[in-house]
């Protein structure tokens, strides 16, 4: 199978030739279109030789390829090519054994991606091309994502996606963890986030008009309200910048960070930094700086840590772990 550098872009400007019925392309002709296609696509000026074309001739007619029906018809002593069919195309044929296999492949990879409900058709596109193309799968699974296919609220997420992308208002009965019962909220439905294997709905309330989040699995019903949608011009990418998780306190600015790693946890801080903004300032007692908003998910991961990390900066944010330490030593005294 010709599957060498600008295969592709090749077959391509070959189809092109084959298709002109106004032109005759002899060999020199689809020499001379294919160089011209990969130079007008990477700019290189690398030509082809005649027997790469001939190599790919021979791979568009087979059954691997596109089988296509070229004709070659002599002029004097040379000979051009043409479609048997002018209205024929390797663009309209319909998948080959070999595509087939290829798009499976991709399929299994995104099947991977388990409870979500945007992903429920692809087991039925994989059986349709085991069908058509008889390839039968006897894979076993070779990667899981962190992905909870039993979490509550999964189900919302299609419903919710589709809220925003088409600026629908929602009436949402939400019952919060620290709520006696349900309360209804009417929101406009700005932005959805994963953390720490829970999704987020991020909402601009319809009374206050702050943007505020909803824990999908706490959500208990959804309708949708005849009512004009309110686009708040929010830069979520740029919102989450400074954030660990999800909550955003208000009228709060980020706050630098400081922090001193023990040794037995160094290597792993340093794969995996706590935050994008996280740079080493003392490389002698190995402390960090971050420049973060100070919430209940940045308290949370650091305490994570034990002992293997100390808050020195700032007072506030020490003395919160100091107090949640003390909390915890005092239910084993």
């Amino acid at each position: 199978m010709a599957t060498n550098k600008h295969a592709i872009i090749r077959f391509q400007a070959l189809d092109k030739c084959f298709r002109n019925t106004g032109k005759k392309y002899f060999m020199e002709d689809l020499i001379e279109a294919c160089n011209q296609a990969i130079y007008d696509f990477s700019g290189s000026d690398d030509g082809v030789k005649k027997r790469q074309i001939y190599d790919d001739l021979r791979f568009m007619e087979s059954e691997a390829g596109y089988s296509i029906e070229l004709e070659r018809h002599k002029d004097g002593k040379r000979v051009y090519y043409r479609y048997a069919d002018p209205n024929s195309s390797i663009n309209s044929q319909p998948l080959n054994e070999s595509e087939a296999e290829q798009l499976k492949e991709a399929l299994f990879t995104l099947s991977r991606f388990k409870g979500l409900p945007q992903f429920t058709w692809i087991e039925e596109m994989v059986t349709r091309l085991e069908s058509s193309f008889f390839l039968v799968s006897d894979k076993k699974g070779i990667i899981q994502f962190e992905q909870n296919e039993f979490l509550v609220g999964l189900e919302y997420i299609s419903e919710l996606y589709h809220a925003i992308a088409y600026e629908k208002v929602l009436d949402i009965k939400y019952q919060g963890f620290k709520q006696d019962a349900p309360v209804n909220y009417i929101v406009h439905p700005q932005f959805l986030k994963q953390y720490n294997n829970r999704w987020f709905l991020f909402v601009l309330q319809d009374e206050t008009e702050q943007i505020t989040n909803l824990s999908l699995d706490r959500i208990i019903e959804i309708k949708e309200v005849d009512k004009a949608y309110k686009n708040n011009i929010t830069d979520f990418d740029e919102l989450f910048e400074d954030v660990v998780g999800v909550s955003i306190p208000n009228n709060e600015e980020p706050v630098k960070v400081k922090l001193k790693v023990e040794p037995s946890l160094r290597p792993y801080i340093l794969s995996k930094p706590i935050h994008g903004s996280q740079r080493l300032i003392d490389k002698e007692d190995f402390v960090l700086e971050l420049e973060v908003y100070i919430n209940y998910e940045l308290t949370s991961l650091l305490m994570s840590f034990g002992e293997g990390i100390e808050v020195i900066e700032p007072a506030g944010l020490r003395q919160t772990i100091k107090e949640k330490a003390e909390g915890i030593l005092n239910k084993y005294l």
